[in-house]
């Protein structure tokens, strides 16, 4: 029996996914989670074989997430479901070492399939999606750079994000004037944009 943790935000669609998973046999969702920062902890407490999680999460996004499963229950494999055609986020997820990544609108005789391979210990790429990204700029920020915007993004002060990073504010208004020049940008709120729609944030 494969255990599975399943996050989706969407409560209809996250009914559904349970719903069709069930029909399987020898698949078992031994939690569902609308919220991406109950991820980790309720996966440290049932243990799951495979999270399926949408990458579009509320509070802590899907590729968070994995990260967070990669650190603390390497065991449990990840697979990312997403509605956005963004070559960064597979790059992002590649990045997380997550094993699956599909869209949305996949079938779910293709996902039961796909969380089987994933949890046998293969990996299940959507060839669309890795050929966009294999076409796709690479992010021209870097890793600091990117965390500083992906916090701000997420509506931290720059206070709130160098006391997360242990920086300075200065520092970090410092990183979020060079993405807006690097991305050529017109402000913070446009470099946001530029980056989240490159899928980089």
């Amino acid at each position: 029996m494969i255990r599975i943790l399943l996050a989706e935000d969407v409560a209809l669609l996250r009914s559904a996914l349970v719903e069709l998973l069930s029909l399987e046999a020898d698949l078992q969702v031994v939690a569902e989670l609308a919220s991406g920062a109950l991820i980790v902890p309720t996966a440290l407490e049932v243990r799951p074989d495979v999270a399926v999680l949408d990458i579009d999460l509320p509070e802590v996004d899907g590729l968070a997430a994995a990260e967070g499963l990669r650190e603390r229950l390497p065991g449990c494999r990840v697979l990312i479901l997403t509605g956005l055609n963004r070559p960064g986020h597979l790059r992002r997820a590649l990045t997380a070492q997550v094993a699956g990544f599909l869209p949305k609108d996949v079938r779910p005789a293709e996902l039961a399939g796909a969380i089987r391979i994933v949890a046998s210990g293969g990996r299940v790429l959507d060839p669309a999606l890795t050929a966009a990204a294999l076409e796709a700029p690479a992010s021209p920020l870097s890793q600091r750079e990117t965390m500083v915007l992906r916090m701000s993004a997420s509506g931290a002060s720059p206070v709130e994000i160098a006391e997360h990073l242990f920086l300075t504010p200065g520092t970090v208004r410092n990183y979020l004037t060079s993405t807006v020049m690097k991305l050529d940008a017109r402000n913070r709120v446009d470099a946001i944009r530029i980056a989240s729609e490159a899928g980089w944030i």
